[in-house]
């Protein structure tokens, strides 16, 4: 197993229990693809990305139907996506993947849980190069040889992959997302769902209290609706 289990792993025991947001995340990615390919996702492949992640969030289709809808409507803001940097207390690196139709009103909010949490907001560039931005696909298991598909799935960009309770999960560099997607749809294999991910180069340990700090500015960068991922070098 590599680097992306093991930061699958701990992502999945730590943090996948904020999940309360799921919808409102789903509802915002669905704005951004419609305006940006429109509402058919036949000709979508980023709508086909974010309905297979609907589906895999147990999200109702009624309530994808109405946010394809709505996203259609030009009165309907159209989300940003504006990336935050910076360093939580005893050196942890922060990257902060935001959606927002308000610039100014993200920048102060992230900017004060900082301040409030004896953190730093960075430039731009000053963290990011600490983190490999990374895609990944989950298919279902049954009647795939890992080992087989690995093999083959390499020349489209496939890094890692491997099986879990929940199907195979593949892992690629970001650009290799559309040459994966295209690639599994063509040979009919059901894409369960998919998404990017900033998997840290290195990480941390710390003390007890230590985490205890960063988890403090965590938790409030993650309850801002705005902010759609949080990744950091703490080790968990």
């Amino acid at each position: 197993m590599g680097r992306a289990f093991e930061f699958r792993k701990a992502r999945k025991m730590k943090r996948w229990s904020a999940m309360a947001k799921t919808f409102t995340k789903i509802g915002k990615d669905i704005v951004m693809a419609v305006k940006e390919g429109g509402p058919n996702p036949e000709t979508n492949s980023r709508l086909r990305a974010v309905i297979q992640n609907a589906k895999a969030a147990n999200m109702p289709k009624d309530n994808v139907e109405r946010a394809i809808k709505k996203a259609t409507d030009k009165d309907t803001a159209n989300y940003k996506e504006v990336l935050f940097e910076g360093y939580a207390p005893h050196g942890i690196a922060i990257l902060i993947e935001t959606a927002t139709d308000n610039n100014n009103r993200t920048v102060a909010n992230i900017r004060s849980y900082f301040n409030k949490c004896n953190g730093t907001l960075g430039t731009q560039g000053s963290v990011e190069f600490m983190f490999d931005h990374t895609c990944n696909f989950r298919i279902p298991a049954e009647g795939q040889d890992v080992e087989e598909l690995e093999l083959e799935m390499i020349d489209f960009g496939v890094e890692e992959i491997f099986a879990d309770e929940d199907g195979i999960v593949m892992y690629a560099p970001f650009e290799s997302f559309g040459a994966i997607q295209k690639e599994l749809e063509s040979r009919g294999i059901e894409v369960l769902s998919s998404g990017f991910e900033r998997i840290p180069q290195i990480t941390k340990e710390l003390t007890p209290e230590q985490v205890a700090d960063v988890e403090k500015l965590l938790e409030k960068i993650e309850e801002d609706d705005d902010v759609m991922n949080v990744f950091h070098t703490m080790q968990e």
